[in-house]
């Protein structure tokens, strides 16, 4: 090139107007950062701190293992940063995607500020605390109980730690407002939109010290302009432009999730440098709830259908990766839902933006669950994070409703009928006020609503359904009690009585542990079996309704709740997913009903290893139903080649009688439009008479007590119910099913049993059996016995949130058990009771081998001294 071309070309640069990109950096800082939990020292001995990266939480581990109670204190986190020379010009913040439940930050020893709550992002500007090159962060974080923070209570844990992503923001000294509650600084509102037109208003603030302009643009999904705007900022830096007139606009809804982008630049008024920039969505939508009629979406009937989902998953605690948020919306997404309670809390950034990307309408709310402090500083808090949640998530089209106080009167401070109680109702419907008046107040155009537990009566009396748009009630009629019409009979109780408030069903389930079944589910026996019945009677009125604007499934994934026991202990296991999202059937019941694209799938895909007793006059076949599910009209069910039938599909499903043999049975359904679903099941029939040559006899796993099947996915074991013996086959002598309250249908404990990962098998007995037999022919065997004491010296504390009436009484241990188990005829244990092996709610399993000769079988037999014999679970497997 030569000089005069290169002079030609530096001419024409100069008449360019020079427009640099925008100066604003943020880069994440979650790697490298050291951990040490407890009150910090000086100590820096090797092992004090330890390694970890952001994400991280502190409670991975205990809120799960059988030690009462989880850590809830102060945790340090350190990391040195080194600011580069080149932002020494610029503003410099921190910002904490969440920490819980406390965090004060510390800049080179000096405090930077302190953020109070859980679930949403703070920011604190550090430029005056740095110094240039290697700076030292450190970050106290404390997740103690504290009346004065929300979630005083709930059915969840509250993990301690920075376990949300962490930022480093470089800005111009001419910015956009960086210190609104960490939000954006800009707010977005669509004050009319309409199949043939939309206005858009946006409001911000800057920071400036120089002549500034501000322009605003809207552009559509592929980057076209839509819309141009500039605006002066007024004195103190508020801007407000109004794009008024956009034609045709394309609408946002969970079939359509469209969405437009709003920039706002920052530029010098004279030479156009551009000092900061902010990109924010933007989708055009409107929508109103109708007392009578439901819910409205872009003037057309539209019925809200989804879930709520806590922010935890198997073996992370809360520490969660933003994949892991969004795959969860993805979840809800290809199950058909179009709704997402984010319960009880605000939650990551990446879970909304998912939101608003995928199509799915939202609710958010503030962690006050339970109960309330009757102080100033309670107060505060509640109005702050409700604040700082509206303006932290006010920019997002999926948001429709915000949410706070979630069954606030389940559990009150005071004695009933007391003066003291009825101040506190009074006090607590004075806070009420103040948090919906504060939600009108910063946003005019979204509904609000508070989350009611059954007790109709008492939310009238102290008129909280009065406060809220929309009343949310969460009702589990046939599960924690009564039965499954008597959700019916409440939902009209509602309509009449406030026959102008929309009503949305906040939360329904059951608990459902993936590994138990029974084709004869009762009330609170866990199964996936009962908890499908729970879902599909709910179903059927949710849809009968049209003034039931929605329904919400509590919960879209299992989730951790230290003090929770049950079958599943630390773990409220109603989700239509486990903890680690395997899908459970209740999962296909609602993608049969909402979801759009073709779909079949198997029942029971979760349930791969099964055992059975063999049909009646049969030793080698055993008969089970087979559900499957779809949206389809007809679908086909094949086993090993041959087709087991044809059925009509209705109410998204068809239930087949299904044959299975021994060993590997392969199903395969097939529908009208020829989608298919495949599985495998390794199937055990134990044959009615086990001496037979055609079923040799190889395992066997009884749960005593029970009438539910259990399958063990680690060891490939398939556990059945028990039954009496009759000659044979086998079965227990004598004796009754344990109950934990004689009154009650429920049977087993409800109690975590310790030293087992098996709590659903220890949670069930035969009390006062005479003996266990069994017919098996010559062989070695090993027989393993199963014992755990139910009975205990204490009452199990009553799980609050777990919506039971009344307290219920519950055995104590009130005296010694001592019995001995022989095995054909010799004794085998001697003087079993609680002085020595059978400690009160603990798993003890014993096993040894025995040659049973011909003709002879095995017998357990079970001799009382003090008390009544019980046994848990047996297991016998032939050696040779």
């Amino acid at each position: 090139m030569t000089y005069s071309i290169r002079n030609l070309i530096i001419v024409f640069l100069s008449l360019i107007p020079f427009v640099s990109f925008s100066q604003r950096i943020k880069q994440s800082i979650n790697t490298s950062w050291q951990f040490h939990r407890g009150v910090e020292k000086d100590d820096n001995k090797k092992g004090y701190w330890e390694q970890v990266n952001i994400p991280h939480t502190w409670n991975v581990e205990d809120v799960m293992d059988d030690e009462p109670g989880y850590y809830r204190g102060i945790g340090w986190y350190q990391k040195e940063l080194y600011i580069p020379e080149g932002w020494k010009d610029k503003n410099i913040y921190l910002y904490f995607e969440g920490a819980s439940q406390v965090a004060e930050v510390f800049v080179n020893g000096k405090r930077a500020g302190v953020h109070r709550g859980s679930y949403l992002a703070f920011s604190f500007n550090i430029t005056s605390l740095l110094n240039e090159g290697k700076n030292t962060i450190r970050v106290k974080v404390d997740n103690s109980h504290d009346p004065d923070i929300p979630p005083l209570g709930g059915d969840f844990s509250v993990y301690g730690g920075i376990y949300r992503d962490v930022y480093l923001i470089a800005v111009d000294k001419n910015h956009f407002d960086m210190d609104n509650y960490a939000s954006s600084g800009v707010f977005i509102s669509t004050p009319s939109v309409s199949e043939e037109s939309a206005s858009v208003q946006i409001r911000g603030k800057v920071s400036v010290s120089k002549k500034v302009k501000i322009t605003t643009t809207i552009y559509d999904k592929e980057g076209k302009e839509v819309a141009v705007s500039e605006t002066d900022p007024d004195k103190d830096g508020s801007f407000t432009v109004q794009v008024k007139n956009i034609k045709k606009p394309n609408l946002w809804s969970p079939e359509n999730p469209y969405l437009y982008k709003v920039v706002n630049v920052l530029r010098d008024a004279k030479n156009e440098i551009v000092y900061d920039e902010v990109v924010n969505p933007l989708g055009f939508r409107w929508y109103h709830f109708d007392a009578e009629k439901g819910f409205y979406l872009n003037g057309k009937p539209y019925k809200i259908m989804g879930a709520s989902r806590h922010q935890d998953f198997k073996g992370m605690g809360s520490a969660l990766s933003d994949a892991l948020h969004i795959n969860d919306v993805q979840w809800l997404k290809d199950m058909g839902g179009n709704f997402l309670r984010v319960s009880h809390y605000p939650q990551d950034p990446a879970v909304m933006e998912a939101c608003d990307r995928l199509g799915i309408l939202t609710a958010v709310e503030t962690p006050g669950n339970n109960q309330i402090t009757e102080s100033e500083v309670y107060t505060h808090n509640m109005l702050d994070m409700q604040r700082e949640m509206i303006r932290q998530n006010y920019n997002h089209p999926s948001v429709v409703i915000w949410s706070y106080m979630n069954e606030v009167l389940i559990q009150p401070l005071y004695k009933d009928k007391t003066p003291e109680r009825e101040k506190y109702w009074k006090n607590l419907h004075e806070l009420a006020l103040k948090m919906e008046n504060l939600c009108r107040d910063e946003d005019k155009e979204r509904y609000t609503m508070i989350a009611f537990h059954g007790d109709f009566d008492l939310y009238k009396k102290v008129g909280l359904i009065d406060i809220p748009k929309i009343a949310g009630w969460n009702l589990y009629q046939g599960w924690y009690g009564g039965k499954f019409g008597d959700f019916e009979t409440f939902v009209l109780k509602h309509h009449k009585e406030f026959p102008l408030k929309p009503l949305i069903i906040s939360e329904f389930g059951a608990d459902s542990d993936y590994r138990l079944h029974s084709f004869s589910p009762v009330i609170f026996d866990k199964t996936q079996e009962y908890a499908n019945l729970y879902h599909e009677s709910y179903l059927k009125i949710i849809k009968k309704y049209a003034f039931i604007a929605g329904a919400i499934v509590w919960n879209l994934a299992e989730f951790g709740n230290e003090s929770r026991q049950e079958a599943v202990p630390h773990i409220n296991n109603k989700g239509l997913l486990t903890t680690d999202r395997k899908p459970k059937d209740s999962y296909f019941i609602y993608k049969a009903a909402l979801a759009q694209q073709p779909f079949v799938k198997i029942g029971g895909s979760d349930w791969l290893y099964r055992a059975q007793q063999a049909d009646p006059g049969s030793n080698t076949e055993a008969t089970q139903p087979v559900t499957v599910y779809s949206n389809q009209k007809e679908v086909k069910l094949w086993n090993n080649g041959q087709l087991i039938g044809i059925q009509n599909v209705k109410d998204g499903k068809a239930v087949f009688a299904c044959s299975f043999k021994n060993g590997l049975n392969t199903l395969k359904a097939v529908t009208d439009r020829g989608d298919e679903d495949l599985i495998a099941i390794d199937f055990h029939v134990i044959a009615n008479q086990l001496k037979n040559t055609e079923n040799t006899f190889t395992t066997l796993n009884v749960s005593l007590g029970d009438q539910r099947m259990f399958e063990d996915e680690v060891t490939k074991e398939s556990w059945v119910p028990e039954q009496e013996y009759k000659p044979g086959s086998w079965g227990y002598v004598g004796g009754k099913v344990y109950r934990e309250d004689e009154k009650s249908e429920k049977y087993g404990s409800r109690r975590n049993i310790l030293g087992t990962a098996y709590d659903a098998m220890y949670e069930t007995q035969r009390v006062g059996l005479k003996s266990f037999k069994a017919d098996v022919p010559y062989g070695l065997y090993e027989i393993t016995l199963h014992f755990a004491e139910l009975l205990t010296p204490t009452e199990q504390e009553k799980l609050v949130y777990n919506l039971e009436s009344n307290t219920r009484s519950e055995n104590k241990l009130g005296y010694t058990r001592k019995f001995d188990v022989s095995l054909n005829g010799f004794i085998f244990l001697e003087n079993l009771s609680d002085d020595n092996h059978l400690a009160p709610i603990t798993a003890y399993s014993t096993k040894t081998t025995i040659l049973v000769n011909r003709g002879q079988g095995i017998t357990v037999g079970f001799i009382p001294h003090e008390g009544e014999a019980i046994l848990n679970g047996i297991q016998l497997r032939k050696i040779f």
